[in-house]
């Protein structure tokens, strides 16, 4: 298996990709592609990308490809198990997926005031209500999960899942940008940030070369 990543610094859908599969226990090759630069146009047409419509991440297995982060993690959930992903309680796994297919659809707002921006910490600034909306409705769901399925695991479901990956990024966006969530969610995002995947990524994020600059300033 490959997968196809954006940078490390600002894919957040690379990064729920490269996580499906750390979670999944498969081996896997990946490759790094810098986005938005002068060659972005032509790389995104190149046949082991142009699949997905020049967008990543994009999971090739065999000549099979498949992109799209919830379209990722169920491929790769048929190959290991559902368990492996998903709650085994039914409520529990109605209300995962409901969740992450929230976050899949959801939250344009945040994506498009905090973009993602992995290695940064910016002071706090004032947020659009559109954009506080986003959050509290986030702090809402994840404040549910964990108090009706996350017993002592820490995370949303107990152990680390399919929804944790979907929303890894949207704690890091909380982290970067400084946004004023309560204790429950803060602790979350921590707990999320040091899971060994999670933090495997970020530490490679710190190390990339490149630089996009209208991410890097708020």
């Amino acid at each position: 298996m490959k997968i196809i990543v954006g940078n490390k610094a600002y894919s957040s859908w690379s990064l729920r990709g490269w996580l499906a599969l750390k979670q999944s226990g498969l081996a896997f090759e990946e490759e790094v592609v810098s986005l938005y630069d002068d060659a972005w146009l032509s790389r995104r047409a190149q046949p082991d990308i142009a699949p997905s419509g020049g967008k990543v991440p994009i999971l090739w297995d065999g000549d099979v490809a498949v992109w799209e982060s919830l379209a990722i993690i169920d491929y790769l959930a048929d190959k290991v198990g559902q368990d492996r992903f998903w709650p085994v309680d039914g409520a529990a796994r109605g209300f995962a997926r409901s969740i992450a297919s929230e976050m899949h659809a959801g939250f344009a707002d945040l994506r498009a005031e905090c973009p993602t921006v992995f290695r940064r910490t910016f002071p706090p600034m004032p947020v659009s209500a559109e954009v506080q909306a986003n959050v509290d409705r986030i702090v809402h769901l994840w404040s549910e999960a964990l108090t009706r399925f996350g017993g002592d695991g820490g995370f949303l479901f107990g152990d680390f899942s399919a929804a944790d990956i979907m929303f890894a990024p949207v704690t890091t966006r909380f982290t970067t940008y400084s946004l004023p969530v309560p204790e429950v969610a803060a602790d979350y995002c921590r707990r999320v940030q040091a899971h060994p995947f999670v933090k495997e990524w970020i530490d490679a994020a710190h190390q990339e070369p490149w630089v996009i600059e209208k991410f890097e300033q708020r």
